[in-house]
């Protein structure tokens, strides 16, 4: 199976000379959801950034569907569909109007328009607030409003930063069951999330970004074992948490993200 992104020894930053990504390389395929994790400061954001193409590679580059945003800009961004961390809205337009706006720039059907917002609007209860502007909502609703904008284009590709951030659990869990759906109906999703405990249950691989590098990367169980082949520390049951924390405790890594007792 040919990856639909791929990050391909990727070096980058917001100066020459001082690259914050080193090296970076990681897939994500068809059908598949993949955890982006790492402390504050990792690097995370960044190479979300490099993918979407707000920052230009200073080394290696990025492809989606074998295409770089320079060969085929429309067909790129078009295939690329992002929800940030903080929700980025219009103040006066309403939560429909935000909806409109994002489905005429991807160019989606009508019929296909009308039948989705009314499914996500139940979905995320946003049914009697579509009419609202986004200057009267809550925060958790604007958080919605971005994920149904980002929901109803069906772009190969979904990137998603701290999705749950400002949700309540209601509006996480039919969250996580659209994302799963997305993910069975073929879209692929990069999720970048501090909740380890439920992603963990979510995503089918991870990839571990430390000091701007990739420490590790796989299946949960993978992790582990890449944990144990270095030296590290780890038990069977052990859950994504503690083996996260076994990577990029303090104890465990020297200066250069390195395991320190392994030196």
């Amino acid at each position: 199976m040919n990856p639909l992104l791929n990050v391909h020894h990727l070096t980058g930053g917001y100066s020459i000379g001082k690259p914050v990504l080193h090296d970076v390389n990681f897939t994500v395929n068809p059908g598949e959801m993949v955890g982006l994790i790492g402390l504050n400061g990792a690097g995370k954001s960044t190479t979300m950034k490099h993918i979407l193409g707000l920052m230009e590679p200073q080394k290696g580059k990025v492809t989606l569907q074998g295409m770089t945003l320079a060969e085929q800009p429309e067909e790129y961004r078009s295939g690329i569909a992002y929800v940030p961390e903080s929700p980025l809205l219009y103040e006066a337009l309403t939560v429909r109007e935000h909806l409109v706006w994002s489905a005429t720039a991807y160019g989606v059907d009508e019929d296909d328009f009308k039948k989705r917002v009314e499914h996500l609007a139940k979905l995320f209860h946003m049914t009697s607030h579509l009419d609202k502007a986004a200057q009267h909502l809550s925060k958790g609703m604007k958080q919605k409003t971005m994920l149904m904008c980002a929901f109803a284009v069906r772009p190969p590709l979904y990137i998603i930063d701290e999705p749950f951030l400002g949700l309540d659990p209601l509006g996480i869990r039919s969250l996580l069951q659209f994302m799963s759906q997305m993910k069975q109906e073929g879209a692929s999703l990069l999720v970048s999330s501090h909740i380890l405990s439920t992603i963990e249950h979510y995503c089918d691989r991870f990839v571990l970004l430390h000091q701007g590098k990739v420490l590790a990367s796989g299946t949960a169980e993978e992790l582990k074992e890449q944990l144990l082949q270095r030296g590290g520390h780890v038990q069977a049951t052990d859950r994504l948490e503690d083996v996260f924390y076994a990577w990029v405790g303090n104890e465990g890594l020297d200066s250069d993200g390195g395991l320190s007792w392994h030196e």
